[in-house]
């Protein structure tokens, strides 16, 4: 169903595009702390656990700003997975490649909420206020782990 307001499709599709990276990063940081093996990975694996709730919490809020604009949020078959480079690999150990997955998504959402305040600026100030706040906890996300990264290389 297409929004009431022109003005703000642009910014429901947006909104969809976070939504739909949230939804995947939540699937994809549950099978990764599932498969990794080892003590070194322990670390790593809580803290994707951790991250699970807030990233849930944050397709949450998207689907509630979504219904606020009068958009439809999608459901499973209408979304699109992409990343690639959170995709489990045949070595559970390999701590590395999980860590830089997490990151590359990372930047990839934060990308997305760039764009959506970027879209709302002069034109809807409570999405581009709940983008910044989203945007932020995802560049802790991505600092996080760059950290883990430096330790392991």
């Amino acid at each position: 169903m297409p929004a009431a307001n022109p003005k703000n499709d642009r910014i429901i599709e947006l909104l969809i595009e976070a939504y739909n990276a949230e939804l995947e990063t939540v699937m994809n940081f549950l099978a990764n702390a599932a498969n990794l093996d080892g003590v070194r990975a322990q670390e790593i694996r809580e803290s994707l656990e951790g991250d699970v709730t807030e990233e849930i919490g944050h397709a949450q809020k998207l689907a509630a700003r979504i219904r606020t604009l009068e958009g439809t949020v999608p459901g499973s078959q209408s979304l699109k997975w992409t990343q690639d480079a959170q995709q489990p690999g045949p070595d559970s150990t390999d701590v590395v490649t999980v860590i830089k997955g997490v990151i590359a998504a990372e930047e990839a959402v934060i990308a997305i909420y760039d764009k959506i305040i970027k879209a709302c600026d002069g034109v809807d100030y409570v999405t581009q206020d709940l983008a910044t706040g989203l945007m932020g906890e995802e560049q802790e996300h991505r600092r996080e782990f760059i950290g883990f990264l430096r330790e392991y290389e």
